[in-house]
């Protein structure tokens, strides 16, 4: 757009931008602030649901009343680097599209049908056929209010069982075998940031000079918070990094990332001089040099320095992040201290990072008083 800012469409095959569609996205983008990212998977979403619509001569806005076979046809037909059309179930297949990815398909074509009957272009019954009427009994207790009133909300009526899975936390012995596999400070800055740090790739792509005050008095910056620390801001970048949380945060740094912060700026300084962009991680390596890196190349450099590393597994970024976040609990840390150096806006958001270390629960268990100890007189 004019402005810079950036969001995901849809077109048909004429190349003519689907006018109900595009309006939808660029409220999801302008108005709610979603995320790119956010109208990418929204857009491929929609992209299916359309399809699926053409294929079989049903119209968009009402087909919802047939959504059970929209997603039989998302589980077995290939999309369009399948080397086949159409895919015959049966025993031993394997589902093209797995159900987390069908629940997020039907997500964005929630989003716009709703959108379309606001908007009065979609007939208002289609709610009906998409949602169902439900009651606070059966969200967690934790999110069910203060006053605990029973209250009616929309509950979506199409959604697969997901299997729950959980992210692990990449290993002490992990984390330290890839920062000495590193080959360069900006690689070993990388590593401090996500797992010492606990940043997000996309929050470590789109750090700025600007955000690291790496001193312990900064109020020469205008800066009062004390010591070293990184600020995280939700800004629009060029290199498509993205902070998940809305509202800034400042983290506080130890001195291992303020060393490395220092060798990797002498490093910078050694091979673009002056120049290079106002992002804190920029390519020294490879052209475009001195141009941002991305969050995806972020994942690329912890994936290579896993291999490189003889690692068993492969680790994401995401993993490191788990890693800091245990590791603060491990320490001793309350779980609002995780929460704020998550940078997340709810307790509960933190406890999936929670990864308590096999030792920290034996002591645990042998905490407990023997129950011969209790006894009295001594009797077994």
């Amino acid at each position: 757009m004019p402005s810079g800012t950036r969001y995901w469409t849809v077109v048909d095959d004429d190349l003519v931008v689907v006018e109900e569609v595009d309006r939808f996205l660029r409220e999801l983008r302008l108005a709610r602030g979603r995320a790119e990212t956010t109208t990418k998977s929204y857009a491929e979403g929609i992209c299916l649901f359309l399809m699926w619509c053409l294929l079989t001569r049903r119209d968009w806005r009402t087909a919802a009343q047939d959504m059970g076979l929209f997603m039989l046809w998302l589980k077995w037909t290939p999309g369009n680097g399948g080397q086949h059309r159409t895919v015959v179930p049966g025993p031993g297949s394997k589902p093209v599209r797995g159900d987390k990815r069908i629940n997020k398909v039907l997500t964005a074509v929630r989003g716009l049908l709703t959108h379309g009957v606001v908007n009065k272009t979609v007939p208002g019954w289609v709610l009906e056929q998409v949602y169902e009427l439900g009651d606070t009994n059966d969200l967690p207790f934790e999110a069910r209010g203060e006053d605990r009133t029973l209250r009616y909300r929309m509950r979506a009526r199409h959604r697969l069982q997901e299997p729950e899975s959980d992210v692990d936390r990449a290993t002490d012995e992990e984390i330290v075998a890839m920062f000495l596999a590193c080959r360069s400070a900006r690689d070993r800055l990388i590593v401090l940031l996500l797992a010492r740090v606990g940043l997000r790739r996309g929050q470590a792509a789109g750090l700025r000079r600007a955000d690291a005050h790496m001193l312990m008095d900064s109020r020469s910056l205008g800066c009062d918070i004390e010591g070293a620390h990184l600020h995280v801001v939700r800004r629009q970048n060029v290199n498509d990094a993205w902070s998940k949380s809305k509202k800034p945060h400042a983290l506080p740094v130890d001195f291992l990332v303020v060393q490395a912060f220092d060798q990797y700026m002498l490093e910078r300084h050694e091979r673009l001089g002056a120049g290079g962009s106002d992002f804190v991680l920029v390519n020294l390596f490879r052209p475009p040099y001195g141009s941002p890196v991305t969050p995806d190349a972020i994942g690329e450099i912890i994936e290579s320095l896993a291999k490189r590393a003889g690692l068993d597994r492969p680790i994401a970024p995401h993993m490191c992040r788990h890693a800091m976040a245990s590791n603060v609990a491990d320490a001793g840390g309350k779980l609002d201290e995780v929460q704020a150096l998550l940078g997340q806006k709810h307790p509960e958001s933190a406890r999936p990072y929670l990864h308590p270390k096999a030792s920290r629960l034996r002591d645990a268990v042998e905490r407990v008083p023997s129950p011969r100890v209790q006894g009295e007189g001594g009797d077994r």
